[in-house]
C-alpha cells in the first residue's frame, strides 16, 4: 500500500496543476462523498488532489481562486463543523444549523405586520 502511495504520489507530481480525470482513482472514498457510478450527462465530478494557491493558474482562474478565502477562519474545515456541532444528523440536532445563535435569534425576534 505504501509503495503504491508512493508511486501515486510521484504520477500526480508530474502532472499540471489542473487536471481532469474520467473517474475516481479512490472509488471507497467518492462514494462517500456521493459519487454515483450512473452519471448523468448534466454532472461533472471533479476530484482535487492538491492545489498550490500561489500557482498563477490558480490565482487568475476565477472558478478556483476561492482557495485563499481562509476555510479554517470560516468554520468550514471538518475540524471547525466539530466544534460547531454541525456533524449531526436528524431531529436532535435541528436547532444547530445555521448556528445556535442564528437559530435562538430566530425563535426569540417578535414580528409583528406593519401597517402601511
Amino acid at each position: 500500500m505504501r509503495f503504491l502511495q508512493r508511486v501515486r504520489c510521484w504520477e500526480y507530481c508530474q502532472h499540471h496543476a489542473i487536471v481532469r480525470v474520467k473517474h475516481p482513482t479512490r472509488p471507497d472514498k467518492a462514494r462517500r462523498l456521493g459519487y454515483k457510478a450512473k452519471q448523468d450527462s448534466t454532472y461533472k465530478y471533479f476530484e482535487v488532489i492538491l492545489v498550490d494557491p500561489a500557482h498563477n493558474a490558480i490565482l487568475n482562474d476565477p472558478r478556483i481562486n476561492w482557495v485563499h478565502k481562509h476555510r479554517e477562519l470560516r468554520g468550514l474545515t471538518s475540524a471547525g463543523k466539530k466544534f460547531w456541532g454541525l456533524h449531526g444528523k436528524g431531529h436532535l440536532h435541528h436547532n444547530a444549523r445555521p448556528s445556535r445563535r442564528a437559530n435562538w435569534r430566530r425563535n426569540n425576534t417578535l414580528s409583528l405586520r406593519h401597517y402601511r
